[in-house]
């Protein structure tokens, strides 16, 4: 499990006060992030829960001692709280967790990005973001400067010694807040828009309304260009009426009983006319002798029939003919 992961859990089973209390002290983009592993956790094990809980207040007391008294005092601390081989154990995650990446925010960025993005940077500052990046990448971006800038900055490269962290954090911080304002906002750079549309097409509904309320408030754009790429249960009404055959010869059909018994009516209307007249009525037979069921169950249900679609459309098996406000999809044959 992801560190990240972890954090999310923690922070979900803290409570929302303590948690907010938390977030405030992080950055933008790591609040977007969390927020989205947030979303998407299930059920959480007691089990795993107690072992994250175990690990944070390991780590907490290790990086307590260490500031108090430094490393060595920490072992012997953590010895005696734990024992020797827990000590280690504690240490070396901590060590782990300490060693930061420099600019690990421009690690997934495109070259040619980078390489706009620093065009006008102070050659010190150019030399001390591409040694810190994958010698690829670098390679590219030091392709775009201008000839006397790239002999300039590898000179610089070549003849640095050790940056104190100070620096290195204080360039990052400036830098960050810089390519904020000219990329977009934390979704698209940290994991795109469509990792985004692909995480709430499987938290719960109520969750996924959610987010998708405040973020419209905060950013209506990401939010309309985040919602172009999701597909939800409601949007069956745009898959084309062979999609559904398909799609409906891969499905459970305890699940589409499931699934139809708090749908539209047109969505209801849409998967009724693809069926044989005799599976029509064996349908609503079944979701009228149903009886009352949980919300969170017709959900589940749903979730999985648009797993089938939106595979079956990845596949080129059925086409999404439209999706929202904007209309119809153009077709180009």
């Amino acid at each position: 499990m992801t560190g990240r992961k972890k954090a999310a859990i923690l922070l979900a089973c803290i409570g929302p006060e303590h948690a907010s209390s938390i977030l405030a002290h992080l950055r933008d983009a790591e609040i977007d992030r969390l927020t989205l592993d947030i979303a998407s956790l299930g059920t959480i094990d007691p089990e795993i829960k107690a072992k994250i809980f175990d690990e944070f207040f390991q780590m907490a007391e290790a990086k307590r001692f260490v500031a108090e008294g430094g490393i060595e005092l920490a072992k012997e601390l953590l010895e005696k709280s734990f024992g020797a081989q827990k000590a280690v154990e504690i240490l070396g995650r901590l060590q782990s967790s300490l060693q930061e990446v420099p600019f690990q925010f421009l690690k997934k960025a495109d070259p040619a990005q980078i390489s706009s993005f620093i065009q006008e940077e102070h050659p010190q500052t150019i030399a001390l973001v591409l040694a810190h990046l994958d010698p690829r990448v670098s390679a590219l971006a030091l392709s775009s400067l201008p000839p006397e800038t790239q002999t300039d900055v590898i000179y610089r490269i070549a003849t640095m010694d050790r940056t104190a962290p100070e620096i290195i954090h204080e360039v990052e911080r400036v830098l960050e807040r810089k390519m904020a304002a000219i990329f977009t906002q934390g979704f698209t750079f940290a994991g795109g828009v469509k990792e985004v549309a692909e995480i709430l097409n499987l938290v719960e509904r109520s969750a996924e309304k959610n987010i998708m309320e405040k973020l419209q408030e905060r950013d209506p754009d990401l939010a309309n260009e985040i919602n172009k790429l999701m597909f939800t249960f409601d949007d069956l009404i745009y898959v084309d009426d062979a999609g559904i055959q398909k799609a409906l010869r891969e499905i459970d059909s305890k699940d589409l009983a499931l699934a139809l018994k708090s749908s539209t009516e047109e969505v209801k209307e849409k998967i009724y006319k693809n069926m044989s007249e005799r599976a029509r009525e064996m349908l609503k037979e079944e979701i009228e002798f149903m009886g009352p069921v949980r919300l969170k169950n017709v959900e589940e249900a749903q979730q999985r029939i648009v797993a089938v679609i939106r595979r079956l459309e990845e596949s080129g098996d059925l086409i999404i003919t439209g999706r929202g406000e904007g209309g119809g999809e153009e077709i180009l044959v």
